[in-house]
Parts: structure tokens; C-alpha cells; sequence
């Protein structure tokens, strides 16, 4: 084990809702069994590579602050990236997160041409084999970095030049060959630029398509080479660009059932990106499931005030309970699970900062999923719903949706009847209910 986190001696332990210390979880207990599952293979934790260990701290505004010398520094770019990974491997180790994440460029550094990059990858990928083998950590999901390189500047798979998308597609097959190798229990595609600034320039339809061919090529190559996992597309709505394809979950939904993806392609939902889209982090959830294709989560949050990806750490048990209400009820993950796609806020720079975002965040996410057990076991909102489009199960709510009768019929029966009275919706109510029950967990 490297020595980069010297403040934090001994693995994060569970002490319990009355321990003090700062280096402890009070709330994720690994082994404790809840609906049947230990809040590990509930919850299935990882740590994203990219911002943990690949960011600095700059912002558009500013350089680096975060303590990270494998960036910028004088050592070979192989030497840099093997100093990097033992870093995240102790953090991993350390924390005990069951997995971890990563974009091919987080992990390896590129070359002059695309040969001298994949001969990079190939040492670093030996790497993480020979770490995860030492430590037991598994990988969540691989992805390929689409869009930080000038290259995709206008997209990867919805480039105008067939040239970038060949590209793409070459880093995007080499990147799926290590995940499957590394034993990956998912594949992530996010179009980062897949997407436009101005329709004056852009064939909406040509790019649309050419995207739908990039991932049946995708989902071709997975069953070629026996990869297992799913393949999961990340709906964001904008940022980078003015507008993205896969605009949320609804959007992505329509875009596989129009190209003949259902059924092949799944999502990773981000907390943040639901926000940006306009949607609450349950509602992206429930529409998932609804329409079949749940995959994971990136669960971070963002700031009401500040209108882009903060990614920061979750720590809003009533938001994260909603959300932990949707996953247990639509029957939880399978090969998914709750990546942390976080990062440091750029004041946070000493190293074990980085732990007190974790766990701070493991424990929202484990008090968020026994109140939402809770919540589901004692029927708290599923009877109330239940009660409130009772209707439908009647005679009236079954000749609708039967289709035994007709407008005409409808109109009759309601000139021949009395106005109905509106019943209500008890938001308030159902609001303070789910206070309760977090309260309760508290």
C-alpha cells in the first residue's frame, strides 16, 4: 500500500449514530442486513477516478489547489500514472469502497498517436489488474473520455467528420476490451458533446443516426468479445453543449425505442443531472424503471443557486431518501450500484478531505436507505397512493381503461349525474410522513 494518505492509519470503521470521530461511519454498517440485503450489496459504493485523483481543483476561474503531484509533475507520464493509481488504490483500500470507476485518460496518459496511447493503456490497465487482485476492489464501470480532447469539439459519434468518429469508436473499443477484461460489471457511454451549440451548422438528423450506428457497433463488439455487463447511457440536458441528445430519461427511453436499442442499452442516472434537466433525482428513477431501463447511479448534488454540474458530495438525506425509495421499490440494482461522481471543493485541500466527502456521503446514502425501507415495508405511500386512484379500479376506472365505453358515452353519463367533488392530494401530509421517518432512523 502507498503512503500518500499518512493521516488516515487504519481502514473507515462503522462506530455507530453516537461516534464522534470524524473518521468513522455512523451510519453505513457494510454487514447489517436490511430487506433482506447487507447495506453493501444494497448500496454497492464506488469512487469515480476522474475527480478524485485526476482533477486538481481548477475552475475556470482559477488553477489548481488540490495536492496531487502526480499532476504536473517532472516523472515520466507512465511513472506519474502508476504513482496516481497507488494513490487511488490506498484511498480505495482505505475508505472500503467495494468499487471504483474510470475514463480510459483518467487512468493512462495519452501519446502522440493513438498506438502510443493504447500502449499506455495497456501497462496501466496490467496496473489496476495486478491492485485489484491485491486489494479485492472491483470496477463498477469503465468509459471512454469522448470529449475533453479538441478532437471531439464537435462530438464523438455525432462529429460532422467520419474521421473523429472512427476515433472515438477505436478508443471506445479498447477501453469496453479492458473493462471486460478488469471483470467491469458495467459499460458507460456519456456523450459528453453529443449534441449541438446552434442548429446553423448542425444536421440534427445525420447526427442522431450516426449516433444510433455508433452504439449498435457498441453493443455488437460487447457480445463479440462475451462482455456481461451492461451498457449504460448518462442523460444530461446541456452543458457543455446548448443541448444534448440524450436530454434526460425520457429523451434516452425514445431515442432506443426509435433506433432498436431496447433492451441493449440502459442508464446511469446523475443526481445533478436530473437537477439540471428540470426533474427531481426520484422522478428520472421511477421513469427508469417505468420504462425498463435502469442501470446505476451517479449520486452526487448540486446547489440550487449555482445553475451548472457542481458534483458535490450528497449530503441530503431527504432528497437521497426519495430516491433510495424509488431503487428498493422498482426492486433495486442488479449490476449497478452509487458511484460518487464528487469532488473537492477547491477550500478542501488537505488529504484526508477527501475521506470526510466519503463517508459523509456513504453514511447520507445508508441513513437515506433505511428510512426508505422503512418507508416501503410499512406501506407508508404506497397505501395512501393506492387510496388515491382507487377510482380506477371501480366500475366507471375499468370501463375507461377497458375501453368499454367511449367520449360520447362519458358525456352522457356526466350530463346525467352530479359534478364530482375534488378529493385532496395531501402533499403536506405525505411531506411531513416522510420527515417522520427519517426522523425516526435519526
Amino acid at each position: 500500500m502507498s503512503s500518500f494518505f499518512t493521516t488516515v492509519a487504519e481502514p473507515i470503521r462503522y462506530e455507530g449514530p453516537d461516534s464522534d470521530n470524524p473518521l468513522a461511519f455512523r451510519w453505513y454498517d457494510a454487514e447489517r442486513v436490511v430487506a433482506g440485503k447487507t447495506m453493501a450489496e444494497h448500496l454497492r459504493f464506488a469512487v469515480c477516478y476522474w475527480h478524485s485523483f485526476a482533477w486538481d481543483g481548477a475552475d475556470i476561474f482559477g488553477r489548481g489547489t488540490l495536492d496531487r503531484p502526480w499532476i504536473n509533475s517532472d516523472a515520466a507520464p507512465l511513472d506519474a500514472a502508476k504513482q496516481k493509481m497507488a494513490a487511488a488504490f490506498e484511498f480505495f483500500e482505505k475508505l472500503g469502497a467495494p468499487f471504483y470507476c474510470f475514463h480510459d485518460v483518467d487512468i493512462s496518459p495519452e501519446g502522440d498517436t493513438f498506438a502510443e496511447t493504447a500502449d499506455n493503456f495497456a501497462v496501466m490497465i496490467d496496473e489496476a489488474e495486478a491492485h485489484m487482485a491485491r486489494t479485492g476492489t472491483e470496477l463498477l464501470w469503465g468509459t471512454a473520455n469522448l470529449f475533453s480532447h479538441p478532437r471531439y469539439m464537435g462530438g464523438a459519434a455525432t462529429n460532422p467528420d467520419p474521421e473523429m468518429f472512427a476515433y472515438a469508436a477505436a478508443q471506445v473499443c479498447q477501453c469496453l476490451d479492458a473493462t471486460n477484461r478488469l471483470n467491469g460489471a458495467n459499460y458507460v457511454l456519456w456523450g459528453g458533446r453529443e449534441g449541438y451549440d446552434t442548429m446553423l451548422h448542425t444536421d440534427m438528423k445525420r447526427e442522431r443516426d450516426n449516433l444510433a450506428t455508433f452504439l449498435h457497433m457498441v453493443v455488437e463488439h460487447k457480445k463479440k468479445i462475451g462482455f456481461e455487463g451492461m451498457l449504460l447511457l448518462e442523460p444530461k440536458p446541456m452543458e457543455p453543449t446548448k443541448h444534448q441528445y440524450d436530454y434526460d430519461v425520457a429523451a434516452v427511453h425514445a431515442f432506443l425505442q426509435h433506433y432498436d436499442l431496447l433492451g441493449e442499452l440502459f442508464v446511469n442516472i446523475e443526481v445533478n443531472h436530473a437537477t439540471l434537466s428540470g426533474h427531481d433525482f426520484a422522478h428520472e428513477i421511477a421513469s427508469a424503471f417505468d420504462a425498463g431501463v435502469f442501470g446505476s447511479i451517479d449520486a452526487n448534488s448540486g446547489d440550487d443557486r449555482l445553475g451548472w454540474d457542481l458534483d458535490r458530495f450528497p449530503m441530503s438525506t431527504e432528497v437521497m431518501t426519495l430516491g433510495m425509495y424509488e431503487i428498493l421499490r422498482g426492486g433495486g440494482f442488479t449490476s449497478g450500484g452509487l458511484n460518487f461522481d464528487t469532488k473537492m471543493r477547491r477550500q478542501s485541500i488537505a488529504r484526508d478531505d477527501l475521506f470526510h466527502g466519503h463517508i459523509g456521503a456513504m453514511d447520507t446514502m445508508a441513513k437515506s436507505l433505511l428510512a426508505a425501507s422503512a418507508m416501503l415495508e410499512d406501506g407508508a405511500l404506497t397505501n395512501l397512493i393506492s387510496e388515491r386512484y382507487a377510482g380506477w379500479d371501480g366500475e366507471l376506472g375499468t370501463q375507461i381503461t377497458g375501453r368499454s365505453t367511449d367520449l360520447a358515452a362519458l358525456r352522457d353519463r356526466t350530463l346525467a349525474g352530479a359534478d364530482p367533488a375534488p378529493v385532496s392530494g395531501r402533499q403536506e401530509l405525505l411531506e411531513n410522513l416522510v420527515a417522520r421517518y427519517i426522523e425516526r432512523i435519526a
